[in-house]
């Protein structure tokens, strides 16, 4: 059977969902604030080498850019924010059919529940409570996996 990753396209099927993802949340009212203090300028391929190896496929962002402690630190500190989790989910949808993942149907799914549980998951009220050593979730047809 395929892994999620495989069906998304592989590397390059995420980076073009990663590129549609952020073009649509930096022309977001909302979320593009997330943005405002500015992002790496390969972004879009750290956001796919991400996904990838979430969706299962290589580890080349924790071999590249750090493990999971890295990215939710970053992603932490931030206060509430469930109105720009709802219209990042909601970009997150538009930028899979974009791309035209969305036209198989277990796919959409699978990806969308990915994206919504990732949203959530990544924010902690500090970075400092943040435990050390995470590794990325990985996350299959049948959700987390742990």
């Amino acid at each position: 059977m395929q892994t999620v990753f495989e069906a998304a396209g592989g590397n390059d099927g995420l980076r073009c969902l990663a590129a549609a993802w952020h073009r649509r949340v930096i022309a977001d009212e909302v979320v593009s604030h997330a943005f405002s203090h500015g992002f790496h300028s390969d972004h879009v391929e750290r956001l796919a080498s991400y996904w990838a190896e979430a969706l299962g496929g290589p580890s080349t962002y924790s071999d590249s850019y750090g493990d999971e402690t890295t990215v939710v630190r970053m992603h932490s500190g931030n206060g509430e924010h469930d109105e720009m989790d709802r219209r990042a989910i909601a970009c997150f949808d538009q930028a899979l059919a974009d791309v035209g993942l969305a036209n198989d149907l277990t796919l959409r799914q699978v990806l969308h529940d990915y994206f919504a549980w990732a949203t959530k998951a990544m924010s902690h009220q500090s970075a400092d409570d943040v435990p050390g050593g995470l590794s990325i979730p990985r996350w299959s047809w049948d959700g987390l996996q742990v």
